[in-house]
């Protein structure tokens, strides 16, 4: 298994992070098995795409909340590292 777990929502309140106030959260590792998704789709082309950060963060969104982490944006990115083999990820997480 990639991820902790496969979600479709999220469970967490709604904290109104801007993406101006996501880049003051520092990044650091987060490994993918401690991942819950909450997004069970992804667009392939996203994934494939050379560009896919070109307009967006670098760095995966993660919320914690209930000591559990939840991938709130970023599912390429960690598809993208998991096929790469590669156990962690860079990401900003925010504790709630």
């Amino acid at each position: 298994m990639i991820f902790k777990a496969v979600g479709d929502h999220r469970p967490y309140p709604d904290h109104g992070y801007s993406g101006r106030q996501w880049s003051t959260v520092p990044p650091r590792l987060v490994r993918l098995d401690d991942l819950v998704t909450t997004k069970r789709e992804l667009d392939l082309q996203q994934l494939l795409a050379e560009d896919s950060t070109f307009y967006g963060d670098l760095f995966a969104h993660v919320v914690e909340w209930e000591d559990t982490l939840y991938l709130e944006d970023g599912l390429h990115r960690a598809l993208r590292a998991a096929l790469q083999q590669r156990p962690t990820l860079h990401a900003r997480v925010l504790s709630l």
